[in-house]
């Protein structure tokens, strides 16, 4: 028997040709799914595929049928999945499939930022004609090459951005914030040490009890004023309101941030009013979706349904 798969938010994958997915049963997709839709949505679901809509313990129990929850995406904070364990409900995510594109969102972030790519992007486009001068000096540039990069979260991600850092000519070192002790090839620090000595420091943590508001005003202040913070993990990782106060105050030279707490951002979020904007480089959660991972995702998605299922 095949089993009916349900989609919550097909719109999540921008398109992508879901084929592969749609042969494994009876397929019903739908572009968006709000809290109050879900029920009803996968009342008669055997698969459910969520990239962000929510599953919490009371949704879960109003879905007897239900045996088999993909998250269309690695993280799966959305999904309680103690109660679905207790339901005998399997969850499965997407493992991989974004290594390569949010380490590239991670390093063109920072490149972006240490050569003061938006503010000189807007003098070209606005005073370079006429102007007597050739060069145009208005911001200070950095290299890359010599930076002490930290690492906050050393895992898939964490380490393919370590690498290609080092690659490039940092110096890596992480933290730990599982509590987990292996032995890397990165020198180990507390957060506090690896937030003082590092120009660039990037975040590639899970949100968890334990990173739940890990980068606070405090933690910022040990910051160097030179130094830039980039977080392409979770919202909820960083302080958004301390963030945009250590900006505004000079106490940090710059951010790039592909995550937030409220997504998408409410309109008095103060990252949108910091005074010198060129200083903040924001994207919609989208460091993951270039349309090679996608394509990757969708692979990992459908792999999941048939070994679940034992097809094929």
């Amino acid at each position: 028997m095949q089993p009916n798969i349900v989609f919550l938010d097909e719109y999540s994958l921008g398109g992508a040709d879901l084929g592969t997915i749609r042969a494994l049963g009876s397929y019903t997709g739908y572009e968006t799914t709000s809290r109050d839709e879900v029920v009803d949505r996968c009342r008669e679901a055997d698969v459910v595929i969520t990239n962000k809509v929510v599953f919490r313990r009371e949704t879960l129990r109003q879905l007897p049928r239900l045996r088999l929850i993909c998250a269309a995406a690695t993280g799966m904070n959305h999904i309680d999945l103690d109660a679905a364990k207790e339901q005998g409900i399997a969850v499965k995510n997407a493992v991989g499939y974004s290594t390569h594109a949010v380490t590239e969102t991670t390093i063109g972030a920072a490149i972006g930022l240490l050569r003061q790519v938006v503010y000189y992007d807007d003098y070209v486009k606005t005073a370079y004609a006429g102007s007597p001068l050739q060069y145009h000096f208005g911001r200070t540039t950095h290299q890359l090459h010599g930076s002490k990069w930290g690492i906050v979260g050393l895992g898939n991600i964490g380490r393919s951005v370590a690498r290609v850092a080092e690659a490039l000519g940092c110096e890596v070192a992480y933290t730990s914030t599982s509590g987990v002790v292996r032995e890397e090839p990165y020198p180990a620090l507390p957060l506090d040490e690896l937030l003082r000595q590092s120009d660039v420091v990037s975040i590639h943590a899970p949100l968890t009890d334990r990173t739940r508001g890990l980068i606070g005003a405090r933690e910022l202040s040990l910051m160097k004023p030179s130094a830039i913070l980039i977080n392409v993990a979770r919202g909820g990782i960083v302080d958004e309101a301390a963030l945009a106060a250590a900006l505004d105050a000079g106490k940090l030279a710059g951010a790039g941030l592909d995550v937030f707490a409220h997504e998408p951002l409410e309109p008095g979020n103060p990252l949108l009013s910091i005074r010198e904007p060129d200083r903040l480089l924001l994207s919609p959660h989208n460091a993951w979706s270039p349309v090679e991972a996608v394509e990757v995702l969708v692979k990992c998605i459908a792999r999941n349904i048939r070994e679940f299922y034992k097809i094929g």
